[in-house]
């Protein structure tokens, strides 16, 4: 059977957990139909590069798929039925990645650094008063500045 990669995005009012339950009738469907899932990852609520059917977000899912043509043309169906799914891809590879994908990888490495709590940010309140603090040329009215640019 031919390999597929199917990315879809579901509406951003979703629970993670309701596009978890999205991703299991998806692979649900495609076992119902004879394919297999190799691989499920959910990439998040991500921002959308424009609007889809009013929405600014969306919940990314992404599958590795075995499965027949037709299998494809229901899944495919389906998706276009299910008011959850605002838009769905899918593309014939010649072989399955096992590996995670680019965007989990980096989703990843982004958890591993963590928060920058090292003391570089100070808050607004350490700088004290503004009348403090020197102005520099500031102080000069801006008329008499001009008088000696002119001469």
């Amino acid at each position: 059977m031919p390999f597929y990669e199917h990315t879809l995005i579901a509406r951003p009012d979703l629970s993670a957990q309701q596009a978890q339950t999205l991703s299991e009738s998806i692979a649900q469907i495609i076992a119902d139909n004879g394919g297999s899932v190799s691989k499920v990852e959910y990439w998040g609520l991500r921002n959308l590069t424009y609007r889809i059917k009013k929405n600014r977000k969306g919940h990314y899912l992404h599958f590795n798929l075995d499965a027949a043509a037709a299998c494809i043309e229901e899944l495919e169906r389906q998706e276009r039925i299910h008011e959850d799914v605002l838009r769905y891809l899918t593309v014939r590879v010649e072989e399955l990645d096992p590996n995670p994908s680019q965007i989990m990888v980096a989703k990843s490495s982004r958890e591993e650094r963590g928060r920058r709590d090292d003391g570089y940010r100070r808050d607004r309140d350490d700088r004290g008063p503004r009348e403090d603090r020197p102005r520099g040329d500031r102080d000069e009215p801006r008329r008499e500045r001009r008088e000696e640019e002119v001469a």
